[in-house]
């Protein structure tokens, strides 16, 4: 399989017992498109316009059915350079909001002009504790190395979990690895209070 695999609508599917619930929402090509445009700092997406109009009255059906607030993402990314995600950590409450955070991120547009981007994913929102973030490093469909998700400083209390949480992901990799329909990937996780793994999200092993 190629990275087509990586791509969140197609690795759910078998990794869905070891994410959160996700619903997908399909984009219309003139809805990808207008993501596309605000690429390399083009212009927003219009929240008046016809295809804004249409991409939220798709998605408001499905968040009715997701209790509490919701995270967007598309295919291959999250919002995460969007000033939401700084202030409330992507958070929103309705399919506006949703598709207004969409139009905001660069990454986002950048991706669908990528040709990347086809679907809309809901989640349920989670808070996260940033020392819970990691990433794993699977050569393979062998955990060969595992590091913080956030870079911007050493967790020091991580020093006393660091077995533990080696060991745990290193037995998580191994129960879920015939599912990976790619070798070699990186994988990130969050691990919760109750010492459950969460895949977060999937991308190419490389630099």
């Amino acid at each position: 399989m190629t990275d087509e695999f990586l791509r969140m609508p197609n690795w759910y599917l078998p990794l869905a017992p070891y994410t959160m619930p996700t619903v997908f929402v399909r984009l219309r090509p003139e809805a990808v498109a207008a993501l596309a445009a605000g690429a390399d700092g083009g212009e927003k997406v219009s929240l008046k316009s016809d295809v804004s109009r249409q991409v939220i009255r798709d998605l408001s059906e499905p968040m009715k059915h997701i209790p509490g607030s919701c995270f967007p993402v598309v295919n291959v990314c999250a919002p995460t350079d969007t000033e939401r995600f700084e202030v409330k950590g992507g958070a929103v409450h309705s399919a506006r909001s949703a598709w207004f955070y969409l139009t905001q991120s660069e990454k986002v547009a950048k991706a669908a002009a990528a040709g990347q981007v086809s679907y809309i994913g809901l989640r349920p929102f989670r808070k996260v504790n940033r020392t819970r973030e990691f990433r794993l490093f699977i050569f393979k469909r062998q955990l060969v190395a595992m590091s913080q998700y956030h870079l911007t400083r050493h967790f020091r209390r991580l020093e006393g979990f660091r077995k533990k949480y080696w060991q745990a992901a290193q037995e998580f990799v191994s129960r879920l690895a015939w599912r990976l329909e790619v070798e070699s990937l990186v994988m990130d996780i969050y691990i919760t209070s109750k010492n459950e793994i969460l895949i977060f999200d999937l991308n190419p092993w490389g630099e």
